[in-house]
């Protein structure tokens, strides 16, 4: 329930706060007053689009805020899915700075607009005039009927189900297009891993060939200094290892006279061990390594191969070419197995199928049956808007094709003339029965969505008389179970029991206050004669009042 609303800097007002009714409102006031201003700060602060018209003053920020009480509606698990304090009376508020940019809050937490949006639908339902025209759209026949019906877990279910199975046909088209794809150049595809595999290509494998080559082609070079080193270290009597080694017993005999010498003996020992096994390495080297000419051919042969493999598939590198091998391997394989992979994929498709139209036949049984109660209570109350030879009709019709909502394709059926057939209410229906249509059906799903307010815009344009009165009666009748917000030109309406609220401009701000019962009787007096208001005209007023 809006329990207050206030507005600064916004279009033609300047400042205002008003305190709601919880049963019935009723707002009036003079053409261009600013009604449709007051409902435009508040759609801006349920979260719609600004327009960038909201300021009044662009040097300051445009602020509307708005509490509102929502115990008992159910909306716990909002807050906690958007990490939000849920509290029964909770602060809405929307800030338009100066510069153009948007803030709001959701009590003291900000928020993003999706959010705020999301929340405003579930508080309040605004209704204005121009909305008839969604009788012309499917999906709102379609969602009239589903809420009338509490089919929301129905078609969550089937929403869920109808999503699977388009990935899954997604998943068809991208392997269908890539197998036929790839059969255009199956014929390559098989020549090129028939090479690769030829090849027999092996990790790291270029590098240590190359090094390979490197050593056989030095092998003379190598060998002449491996083997020099060898004389160096290993020569008879002038040899490195045989020198050192006289050191060594040199300082072994001194071991009793000089104390370091036994510890320099030691030591040299030690050299003379790792000069010795240096020297065997190089004469292990030296007799392994051989310029053998079969052999530096078999290298060049093996890397010009690898060469020639990494320019012919524009490898930047070896370990690239090993990538684009696997690659090819992958999409060979894919051809070979596309065909077992799509027919397995289309048995999925198949069973998806059959689950979706399972809901969906849930979701049409759902429909077809709340559609008896939905015909005669709209031709109840539509017969009490004066309209004795109407007849509703909902027809649902199967479709071949699964939509976002399923397999029905909906129509209403209307006619308000005993001689003729329903038709297409979008087709038939004029002004005030279009209006007199939309209430009944906005009152149904109030009733049934259990909203905190709703806000009815001249809803009842077009009628007037005896129509306008029970048109009042039926929203006056609304406002016993929830909070009705109603802007009516009808002093029909106007006078139903509720708090009156008048909009009017003053020094060219648009403002709004409540008005007194006596007040009231001038009010909708003016309604009925125009600005001079007459004895007759009060007289009326005070009829209508009581």
């Amino acid at each position: 329930m809006l329990k207050s609303l206030s507005i600064e800097n916004y279009a033609l007002i300047e400042s205002l706060r008003v305190e709601w009714d919880e049963h019935l409102n009723i707002i009036t006031g003079e053409t261009g007053a600013g009604k449709s201003i007051l409902l435009g700060a508040l759609g801006l602060l349920l979260g719609a689009k600004n327009e960038g018209q909201a300021l009044k003053d662009s040097t300051h920020n445009c602020v509307i805020e708005a509490q509102f009480n929502i115990a008992g509606h159910n909306m716990e698990s909002f807050f906690e899915e958007n990490d939000l304090d849920y509290e029964d009376d909770i602060v809405v508020r929307r800030i338009i700075t100066a510069a153009g940019k948007s803030r709001a809050f959701i009590g003291d937490m900000p928020v993003q607009l999706g959010v705020l949006r999301e929340l405003g639908s579930r508080l309040v339902d605004i209704h204005s005039q121009h909305q008839n025209l969604v009788l012309s759209s499917e999906d709102f026949r379609i969602r009239t009927l589903d809420t009338l019906a509490s089919n929301r877990e129905l078609l969550n279910n089937y929403t869920t189900l109808l999503t699977s199975l388009s990935a899954l046909r997604s998943e068809e088209r991208r392997m269908v297009a890539e197998a036929e794809a790839a059969r255009k150049e199956e014929e390559w595809l098989r020549y090129t891993v028939e090479e690769l595999r030829a090849a027999k290509l092996r990790p790291a494998e270029q590098s240590e060939t190359e090094q390979r080559l490197a050593i056989v082609e030095s092998a003379d070079r190598i060998n002449e200094t491996l083997l020099t080193l060898r004389n160096r270290l290993d020569t008879e009597d002038v040899g490195a290892i045989s020198e050192l080694g006289r050191s060594v017993r040199e300082f072994s005999a001194l071991g009793d006279k000089y104390p370091m010498a036994e510890t320099l003996a030691q030591r040299l020992h030690a050299v003379v061990e790792e000069l010795k096994d240096i020297s065997a390495t190089a004469a292990d080297e030296a007799e392994r390594i051989d310029a053998d000419p079969e052999t530096l051919q078999k290298l060049s042969d093996r890397l010009n191969t690898i060469y020639s493999l990494e320019m012919k598939h524009r490898a930047e590198s070896y370990d690239d070419l090993l990538a684009k091998s696997e690659e090819f391997e992958r999409k060979l394989a894919a051809i070979d197995n596309s065909d077992a992979e799509i027919r397995a994929l289309r048995e999925r498709i198949k069973e998806a199928e059959a689950e979706c139209r399972k809901a969906a036949e849930a979701l049409h049984d759902a429909r077809m049956a709340v559609c008896p109660a939905m015909e005669q209570k709209m031709v109840e109350m539509l017969v009490r808007l004066g309209m004795e030879d109407a007849r509703f009709v909902v027809s649902i019709t199967p479709t071949a094709d699964f939509t976002p909502s399923g397999t029905d394709s909906i129509a209403f059926l209307f006619t308000a003339n005993r001689t003729a057939a329903p038709a297409p209410i979008e087709r038939i229906a004029s002004g005030g029965e279009l209006s007199r249509v939309m209430l009944v059906l906005k009152a149904m799903l109030a009733e049934k969505m259990m909203l905190p307010t709703v806000i009815f815009d001249e809803i009842d344009t077009g009628v007037s008389g005896r129509i306008a009165d029970a048109m009042g009666d039926i929203i006056a009748s609304l406002s016993e179970r929830m909070q009705v917000i109603d802007i009516t030109h009808l002093p029909q309406v106007a006078a139903k029991t509720g708090a009156h609220f008048v909009v009017y401009k003053q020094e060219g701000h648009s403002n709004i206050r409540r008005i007194s019962e006596a007040e009231r009787v001038d009010e909708i007096a003016k309604m009925l004669s125009g600005s001079e208001i007459t004895e007759a005209a009060r007289k009326q007023a005070k009829i209508l009042l009581s």
